[in-house]
């Protein structure tokens, strides 16, 4: 593999929120700087109950990736969603996120992890990216949320 991949840490926890900050900005989501602290801090202290790896340089990366884990009795295991991905305009379109996707799901498969899913709604441009990686559409499946 050609671009450096780091699992995230506490130390890289301002690095972590400037990119996060323009991925959202860059998508119109609504979240602030506490809310982006609050759900990455218990990442970047080592919970078993997701992952950040940060993609480049470790003093100035070119992006990030953060999964989560769970559980599928269908799938036969552990699973990880992928929830965001994100990687500077200027470096997009090189096949680095092919790259680092790719990497880490077959870390993750060495862990043992059953499957990766994403979520794509309406976005083709980010459903494409994915078919390309090799996600694919499970039959017969949706996701419906109950938010508590």
């Amino acid at each position: 593999m050609s671009t450096a991949i780091n699992l995230a840490g506490p130390a890289d926890d301002d690095r972590l929120l400037s990119l996060m900050g323009r991925y959202h900005e860059e998508i119109g989501l609504p979240y602030d700087d506490a809310h982006r602290a609050a759900v990455t801090a218990p990442l970047l202290e080592g919970s078993p109950l997701g992952a950040v790896w940060l993609i480049g340089p470790a003093r100035a990366p070119l992006g990030y990736v953060m999964v989560s884990f769970g559980w599928s009795v269908s799938l036969g295991g552990m699973i990880g969603w992928v929830e965001e991905v994100f990687i500077r305009p200027s470096v997009r379109s090189r096949g680095i996120g092919t790259e680092v996707l790719h990497t880490i799901a077959v870390s993750l498969g060495q862990a043992g992890l059953r499957a990766l899913q994403v979520r794509v709604d309406d976005n083709t441009r980010l459903a494409g990216f994915c078919a390309r990686v090799g996600f694919g559409n499970t039959a017969n499946t949706r996701v419906m949320t109950d938010l508590l």
